[in-house]
């Protein structure tokens, strides 16, 4: 099946009509506009320096139902310990940054988030859609993630940890700050164990795409997280 060309109007196609891997599309832009409307019908961009703009879909997607998720003891211990300080929305680029630069167990290669990819969500985090979770140990930002909000659906994007623990903080803390807010899912689009282990699961994509449409129509939260 021939990879859908994306033109200049904010348009994709079917998610069905994915590859087996999920490449949906090629091309377009990351202007603000035209990722909401990605992510609104389940697609995502993801790719290298040396490629073109590629758009998935994967099917199947994992997510995070924020009631599945594993408060493990040992987590729980190191959270209530207080070693570790977390906040939102007050370092976003910061951890953006270094999401694309501290190497994860699950990377292969080089980082995906490219210097266009960075400053696209940037501008959705100043248009209040993308927020971010820091983790600080003695006042230094060890761990974080971010994703984008869209209806009462948390597309989480990337997670980085210098110490040990912090990025499961970082989701131990956005998982109770969504489950505040109604929440429905966490998107992690893509398997992997360490996800599993903390309560993600695989859904077809059929399911994650209902979902979605369900959770879109509930207002968002747009805005500043910090509180």
């Amino acid at each position: 099946m021939p990879i859908y060309q994306l033109s200049d109007s904010y348009v994709f196609p079917n998610p069905a009509m994915a590859e087996p891997d999920g490449l949906l599309a090629v091309g377009g832009d990351l202007n603000p506009l035209r990722l909401i409307e990605a992510y609104s019908n389940g697609i995502f961009p993801w790719y290298s320096d040396d490629q073109p703009i590629l758009w998935w879909s994967p099917d199947p997607r994992m997510v995070l139902f924020p009631n599945d998720f594993r408060r493990h003891k040992s987590l729980k211990k190191v959270v209530e310990s207080g070693i570790f300080k977390v906040s939102f929305d007050r370092m976003f680029e910061k951890v953006i940054e270094l999401c694309g630069k501290v190497t994860r167990e699950d990377q292969e290669g080089e980082t995906w988030i490219t210097d266009d990819m960075k400053q696209a969500y940037i501008e959705l985090h100043h248009m209040g859609i993308a927020h971010s979770v820091e983790v600080y140990h003695e006042d230094n930002l060890v761990g974080g993630l971010y994703g984008l909000s869209l209806g009462r659906t948390f597309f989480g994007e990337s997670m980085f940890h210098t110490v040990t623990d912090a990025s499961k903080v970082a989701l131990w803390y956005l998982v109770d700050r969504l489950s505040e807010l109604e929440f429905d899912i966490i998107d992690v689009q893509q398997e992997t164990n360490h996800l599993k282990s903390l309560g993600a699961n695989s859904i077809n994509r059929k399911e994650f795409l209902h979902l979605l449409s369900q959770s879109l129509k509930k207002e968002g939260i747009i805005g500043n997280w910090d509180k």
